[in-house]
Protein backbone atom coordinates (compact mmCIF):
# COMPACT_ATOMS: atom_id res chain seq x y z
CA UNK A 1 0.00 0.00 0.00
CA UNK A 2 1.39 3.97 -0.61
CA UNK A 3 1.36 6.04 2.51
CA UNK A 4 -2.00 7.78 2.13
CA UNK A 5 -3.52 4.41 1.88
CA UNK A 6 -2.11 3.12 4.69
CA UNK A 7 -2.49 5.96 6.60
CA UNK A 8 -6.10 5.24 6.58
CA UNK A 9 -6.45 1.88 7.04
CA UNK A 10 -3.46 0.40 9.40
CA UNK A 11 -4.25 -0.04 12.45
CA UNK A 12 -7.74 -1.75 12.20
CA UNK A 13 -9.28 -4.88 13.24
CA UNK A 14 -10.08 -7.60 11.10
CA UNK A 15 -12.32 -7.16 8.64
CA UNK A 16 -14.85 -9.74 10.29
CA UNK A 17 -18.48 -9.53 10.96
CA UNK A 18 -19.29 -7.07 13.92
CA UNK A 19 -16.21 -6.47 14.08
CA UNK A 20 -15.55 -2.32 14.90
CA UNK A 21 -14.54 0.03 11.81
CA UNK A 22 -11.99 1.48 14.65
CA UNK A 23 -10.11 0.17 16.90
CA UNK A 24 -11.57 0.41 20.47
CA UNK A 25 -10.17 2.47 23.20
CA UNK A 26 -9.02 0.21 26.01
CA UNK A 27 -9.67 1.39 29.41
CA UNK A 28 -7.95 -0.87 31.35
CA UNK A 29 -4.90 -0.90 33.97
CA UNK A 30 -5.04 -4.34 34.85
CA UNK A 31 -5.85 -7.79 32.28
CA UNK A 32 -6.46 -11.61 33.43
CA UNK A 33 -3.42 -13.40 33.97
CA UNK A 34 -2.30 -15.78 31.76
CA UNK A 35 -2.15 -14.12 28.22
CA UNK A 36 0.17 -11.79 26.75
CA UNK A 37 -1.21 -8.49 28.00
CA UNK A 38 -0.75 -9.07 32.13
CA UNK A 39 -0.22 -4.79 33.15
CA UNK A 40 -1.47 -1.83 31.94
CA UNK A 41 2.05 -0.17 31.49
CA UNK A 42 3.55 -2.68 29.54
CA UNK A 43 1.02 -2.98 26.57
CA UNK A 44 -2.73 -1.98 25.67
CA UNK A 45 -4.27 -3.17 22.43
CA UNK A 46 -5.40 0.86 21.79
CA UNK A 47 -1.52 1.69 21.89
CA UNK A 48 -0.68 -1.17 19.95
CA UNK A 49 -3.02 0.13 16.56
CA UNK A 50 -1.33 3.34 16.43
CA UNK A 51 2.09 1.69 16.83
CA UNK A 52 1.17 -0.49 13.85
CA UNK A 53 -0.04 2.19 11.86
CA UNK A 54 3.33 4.71 12.21
CA UNK A 55 5.10 1.48 11.97
CA UNK A 56 3.97 0.68 9.14
CA UNK A 57 3.69 4.24 7.59
CA UNK A 58 7.48 4.18 8.56
CA UNK A 59 8.66 1.02 7.52
CA UNK A 60 9.39 0.19 11.20
CA UNK A 61 8.44 -1.16 14.30
CA UNK A 62 6.97 1.65 16.59
CA UNK A 63 6.93 2.57 20.54
CA UNK A 64 4.65 5.02 21.94
CA UNK A 65 5.56 7.24 24.55
CA UNK A 66 4.03 10.01 26.85
CA UNK A 67 5.43 12.83 24.94
CA UNK A 68 7.87 13.91 21.97
CA UNK A 69 10.57 14.43 25.14
CA UNK A 70 10.14 10.81 26.51
CA UNK A 71 11.13 8.99 23.72
CA UNK A 72 13.95 11.63 23.07
CA UNK A 73 15.46 11.43 26.47
CA UNK A 74 14.96 7.19 26.43
CA UNK A 75 16.86 7.08 23.33
CA UNK A 76 19.90 9.31 25.04
CA UNK A 77 19.80 7.29 28.02
CA UNK A 78 20.85 4.25 26.17
CA UNK A 79 24.46 6.42 25.43
CA UNK A 80 27.09 5.13 27.84
CA UNK A 81 29.05 7.03 30.56
CA UNK A 82 30.71 10.17 28.97
CA UNK A 83 30.30 9.14 25.00
CA UNK A 84 29.61 11.13 22.44
CA UNK A 85 26.59 12.05 20.73
CA UNK A 86 26.63 14.35 18.24
CA UNK A 87 24.22 16.47 17.22
CA UNK A 88 22.88 20.07 15.24
CA UNK A 89 23.02 23.02 17.10
CA UNK A 90 19.97 23.71 16.02
CA UNK A 91 18.32 21.40 17.00
CA UNK A 92 14.90 21.07 18.79
CA UNK A 93 15.44 22.86 22.57
CA UNK A 94 14.25 20.23 24.24
CA UNK A 95 16.76 17.83 23.05
CA UNK A 96 19.46 20.31 23.31
CA UNK A 97 18.27 21.06 26.94
CA UNK A 98 18.51 17.42 27.70
CA UNK A 99 21.97 16.98 26.31
CA UNK A 100 23.12 19.48 28.36
CA UNK A 101 21.84 18.40 31.46
CA UNK A 102 23.18 15.13 30.67
CA UNK A 103 26.67 16.69 30.14
CA UNK A 104 26.39 18.99 33.26
CA UNK A 105 25.93 15.58 35.28
CA UNK A 106 28.62 13.86 33.44
CA UNK A 107 26.66 11.57 31.77
CA UNK A 108 27.42 11.94 27.96
CA UNK A 109 29.66 14.44 25.92
CA UNK A 110 27.83 16.26 23.35
CA UNK A 111 29.48 18.01 20.18
CA UNK A 112 27.16 20.34 18.39
CA UNK A 113 27.54 21.17 14.67
CA UNK A 114 26.74 22.77 11.82
CA UNK A 115 24.59 19.96 9.92
CA UNK A 116 24.71 21.57 6.57
CA UNK A 117 28.92 21.50 6.90
CA UNK A 118 28.06 17.63 5.66
CA UNK A 119 32.39 17.04 5.70
CA UNK A 120 32.44 18.58 9.46
CA UNK A 121 29.63 16.19 10.91
CA UNK A 122 31.26 12.90 9.24
CA UNK A 123 34.84 14.16 10.80
CA UNK A 124 32.59 15.16 14.37
CA UNK A 125 31.21 11.04 14.27
CA UNK A 126 34.58 9.50 15.00
CA UNK A 127 34.07 8.08 18.14
CA UNK A 128 30.66 9.04 18.63
CA UNK A 129 27.99 6.62 20.30
CA UNK A 130 25.10 8.25 19.13
CA UNK A 131 24.62 10.89 15.99
CA UNK A 132 21.55 12.65 16.28
CA UNK A 133 20.08 14.24 12.83
CA UNK A 134 17.29 16.77 12.41
CA UNK A 135 16.50 17.23 9.19
CA UNK A 136 15.01 20.09 8.34
CA UNK A 137 16.25 21.30 11.26
CA UNK A 138 14.09 23.13 14.19
CA UNK A 139 13.93 26.33 13.96
CA UNK A 140 16.67 27.07 11.23
CA UNK A 141 15.17 24.82 8.17
CA UNK A 142 18.41 23.24 7.38
CA UNK A 143 18.55 19.81 5.53
CA UNK A 144 21.51 16.83 6.46
CA UNK A 145 22.57 15.00 3.75
CA UNK A 146 21.18 11.98 5.76
CA UNK A 147 22.63 9.04 3.66
CA UNK A 148 26.13 10.37 3.48
CA UNK A 149 25.83 11.37 7.10
CA UNK A 150 24.52 7.85 8.44
CA UNK A 151 27.09 5.73 6.59
CA UNK A 152 29.76 7.79 8.24
CA UNK A 153 28.09 7.29 11.52
CA UNK A 154 28.05 3.28 10.86
CA UNK A 155 31.73 3.23 9.55
CA UNK A 156 32.49 4.55 13.38
CA UNK A 157 30.26 2.18 15.04
CA UNK A 158 27.87 4.83 15.95
CA UNK A 159 24.02 4.80 16.17
CA UNK A 160 22.13 7.49 13.49
CA UNK A 161 18.45 8.60 14.91
CA UNK A 162 16.45 11.11 12.73
CA UNK A 163 13.81 13.48 14.74
CA UNK A 164 11.45 13.24 11.54
CA UNK A 165 8.89 15.35 13.09
CA UNK A 166 8.74 18.07 10.55
CA UNK A 167 8.60 16.02 7.49
CA UNK A 168 6.91 13.12 8.28
CA UNK A 169 6.77 9.86 6.97
CA UNK A 170 4.69 11.48 4.02
CA UNK A 171 7.94 13.28 2.79
CA UNK A 172 10.56 11.02 3.78
CA UNK A 173 11.23 7.60 5.28
CA UNK A 174 14.81 7.93 6.93
CA UNK A 175 14.82 3.89 8.13
CA UNK A 176 14.81 3.35 3.94
CA UNK A 177 18.05 5.39 4.26
CA UNK A 178 19.92 3.33 7.09
CA UNK A 179 18.93 5.23 9.40
CA UNK A 180 18.75 3.00 13.13
CA UNK A 181 15.96 5.24 14.95
CA UNK A 182 13.36 7.29 13.88
CA UNK A 183 11.54 9.74 16.44
CA UNK A 184 8.38 11.66 16.09
CA UNK A 185 6.84 14.46 18.62
CA UNK A 186 3.55 12.81 17.48
CA UNK A 187 1.94 15.68 19.06
CA UNK A 188 2.44 18.07 16.13
CA UNK A 189 1.88 16.60 12.36
CA UNK A 190 0.90 12.79 13.33
CA UNK A 191 -1.73 13.83 15.71
CA UNK A 192 -2.36 17.35 13.59
CA UNK A 193 -4.97 18.52 16.18
CA UNK A 194 -3.24 20.03 18.79
CA UNK A 195 -4.62 18.53 21.25
CA UNK A 196 -2.37 15.70 23.24
CA UNK A 197 0.54 14.79 23.88
CA UNK A 198 2.97 11.85 22.73
CA UNK A 199 6.00 10.38 21.09
CA UNK A 200 7.48 7.53 18.89
CA UNK A 201 10.04 5.91 18.15
CA UNK A 202 10.78 3.45 15.47
CA UNK A 203 13.29 0.68 14.09
CA UNK A 204 14.04 -1.80 12.20
CA UNK A 205 16.23 -3.16 14.63
CA UNK A 206 14.67 -5.90 16.81
CA UNK A 207 17.43 -6.14 19.28
CA UNK A 208 16.98 -1.99 19.90
CA UNK A 209 13.20 -2.52 20.05
CA UNK A 210 13.18 -4.47 22.57
CA UNK A 211 15.86 -2.73 24.51
CA UNK A 212 13.53 0.26 24.19
CA UNK A 213 10.52 -1.61 24.99
CA UNK A 214 12.11 -3.06 28.34
CA UNK A 215 12.95 1.04 28.91
CA UNK A 216 9.61 2.21 28.63
CA UNK A 217 8.25 -0.71 30.79
CA UNK A 218 11.24 0.14 33.45
CA UNK A 219 10.12 3.61 33.49
CA UNK A 220 6.44 4.06 32.40
CA UNK A 221 7.10 7.09 29.83
CA UNK A 222 4.04 5.64 28.16
CA UNK A 223 0.96 7.18 26.68
CA UNK A 224 -2.62 7.76 28.17
CA UNK A 225 -4.59 5.69 25.78
CA UNK A 226 -7.36 8.22 25.30
CA UNK A 227 -4.30 10.32 23.51
CA UNK A 228 -3.06 6.93 21.70
CA UNK A 229 -6.66 6.82 19.87
CA UNK A 230 -6.86 10.57 19.28
CA UNK A 231 -3.40 10.28 17.53
CA UNK A 232 -4.37 7.02 15.79
CA UNK A 233 -7.61 9.07 14.54
CA UNK A 234 -5.54 12.22 13.23
CA UNK A 235 -3.41 9.71 11.29
CA UNK A 236 -5.60 8.79 9.02
CA UNK A 237 -5.41 12.43 7.60
CA UNK A 238 -2.17 12.94 7.76
CA UNK A 239 -1.64 12.63 3.91
CA UNK A 240 -3.72 14.95 3.17
CA UNK A 241 -3.39 17.51 5.82
CA UNK A 242 0.70 17.37 4.86
CA UNK A 243 -0.02 17.58 1.55
CA UNK A 244 -2.62 21.11 1.95
CA UNK A 245 -0.02 22.75 4.22
CA UNK A 246 2.85 21.58 1.65
CA UNK A 247 1.13 23.55 -1.04
CA UNK A 248 0.09 26.36 1.23
CA UNK A 249 3.56 27.09 2.40
CA UNK A 250 5.13 26.59 -0.80
CA UNK A 251 2.71 29.50 -2.20
CA UNK A 252 3.35 31.49 0.56
CA UNK A 253 7.40 31.25 0.04
CA UNK A 254 6.84 32.51 -3.04
CA UNK A 255 5.35 35.27 -2.45
CA UNK A 256 7.39 36.46 0.66
CA UNK A 257 10.19 35.75 -1.09
CA UNK A 258 9.42 38.95 -2.54
CA UNK A 259 8.83 41.41 0.06
CA UNK A 260 11.91 43.76 0.75
CA UNK A 261 11.18 44.05 4.43
CA UNK A 262 12.74 39.89 4.98
CA UNK A 263 15.95 39.71 4.72
CA UNK A 264 15.40 35.81 4.69
CA UNK A 265 13.34 33.63 3.87
CA UNK A 266 14.15 29.81 4.71
CA UNK A 267 12.00 27.11 3.56
CA UNK A 268 14.04 23.13 2.39
CA UNK A 269 11.45 23.04 -0.63
CA UNK A 270 9.19 20.11 1.00
CA UNK A 271 7.03 20.82 4.36
CA UNK A 272 4.85 22.92 6.07
CA UNK A 273 7.15 24.86 8.30
CA UNK A 274 8.80 28.09 7.17
CA UNK A 275 11.17 30.35 8.74
CA UNK A 276 11.14 34.25 7.90
CA UNK A 277 13.95 36.70 9.23
CA UNK A 278 13.29 40.29 9.87
CA UNK A 279 15.66 42.73 10.77
CA UNK A 280 15.57 42.61 14.84
CA UNK A 281 13.84 41.12 17.38
CA UNK A 282 11.16 44.11 17.66
CA UNK A 283 9.70 44.01 14.39
CA UNK A 284 9.70 39.87 14.96
CA UNK A 285 7.45 40.71 18.22
CA UNK A 286 5.27 43.04 16.82
CA UNK A 287 4.31 40.56 13.70
CA UNK A 288 3.65 38.05 15.82
CA UNK A 289 0.80 40.23 17.89
CA UNK A 290 -0.36 41.69 14.99
CA UNK A 291 -1.90 38.67 13.48
CA UNK A 292 -5.41 37.73 13.86
CA UNK A 293 -5.73 34.26 11.76
CA UNK A 294 -1.98 33.10 12.95
CA UNK A 295 -2.38 32.01 16.36
CA UNK A 296 0.88 33.30 18.59
CA UNK A 297 1.71 30.01 20.31
CA UNK A 298 5.27 27.53 20.47
CA UNK A 299 4.01 24.04 18.86
CA UNK A 300 3.54 23.28 15.22
CA UNK A 301 1.80 20.86 12.78
CA UNK A 302 -1.58 21.28 13.75
CA UNK A 303 -4.58 22.26 11.74
CA UNK A 304 -4.19 25.74 12.34
CA UNK A 305 -1.63 28.22 11.33
CA UNK A 306 0.81 29.01 13.94
CA UNK A 307 3.87 31.29 14.52
CA UNK A 308 6.51 32.47 17.32
CA UNK A 309 9.67 34.58 17.28
CA UNK A 310 11.82 31.50 18.68
CA UNK A 311 14.14 33.59 20.41
CA UNK A 312 12.11 34.75 23.07
CA UNK A 313 13.08 31.32 24.73
CA UNK A 314 15.97 31.87 26.20
CA UNK A 315 17.13 28.20 25.43
CA UNK A 316 17.30 28.62 21.71
CA UNK A 317 21.05 28.97 20.27
CA UNK A 318 22.35 32.29 20.08
CA UNK A 319 23.27 31.54 15.98
CA UNK A 320 19.24 32.08 15.61
CA UNK A 321 18.69 35.10 14.20
CA UNK A 322 16.61 37.04 16.90
CA UNK A 323 14.39 38.53 13.98
CA UNK A 324 13.51 34.74 12.68
CA UNK A 325 9.90 33.81 13.26
CA UNK A 326 8.97 30.09 12.42
CA UNK A 327 5.97 29.68 10.65
CA UNK A 328 4.08 26.38 10.86
CA UNK A 329 1.49 26.45 8.10
CA UNK A 330 -1.95 24.85 8.42
CA UNK A 331 -4.62 24.18 6.14
CA UNK A 332 -6.71 26.50 6.08
CA UNK A 333 -7.17 28.79 2.43
CA UNK A 334 -3.64 30.36 1.09
CA UNK A 335 -5.38 33.44 0.53
CA UNK A 336 -6.36 33.77 4.07
CA UNK A 337 -3.22 33.02 5.50
CA UNK A 338 -1.63 35.31 2.91
CA UNK A 339 -3.80 38.45 3.58
CA UNK A 340 -3.47 37.87 7.55
CA UNK A 341 0.34 37.67 7.69
CA UNK A 342 0.94 40.35 4.90
CA UNK A 343 -1.30 42.94 6.93
CA UNK A 344 1.09 41.92 10.03
CA UNK A 345 4.29 42.55 8.04
CA UNK A 346 3.19 46.01 6.74
CA UNK A 347 1.85 46.83 9.57
CA UNK A 348 4.92 46.00 11.91
CA UNK A 349 7.09 48.80 9.43
CA UNK A 350 4.19 51.30 10.00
Amino acid sequence: MRPATQAVHLGRPPHEADQPLNAPITMASTYVAGGDLEYGRYTNPTWTAFEDALGGLEGGRCLAFASGLAAVGTLFDLVGQGEKVVAPRHSYTGSVLQLGDLELRGRVTPVLVDITDTDAVVAACEDASLVWLESPTNPAMEVADVPTITAAAHDAGAYVVVDNTFATPILQRPLEWGVDLVVHSATKYIAGHSDLLMGAVLTRDDQLYDVLKARRDLFGAIPGTFEAWLALRGLRTLQLRVEKAQANAQELVRRLRERPDLEEVRYPGFGGMIAIVLPNGGLADLVQHATELWVYATSLGGVESTLERRRRWKAEASTIPDGLIRLSVGIEDVEDLWDDLAHALDSARE
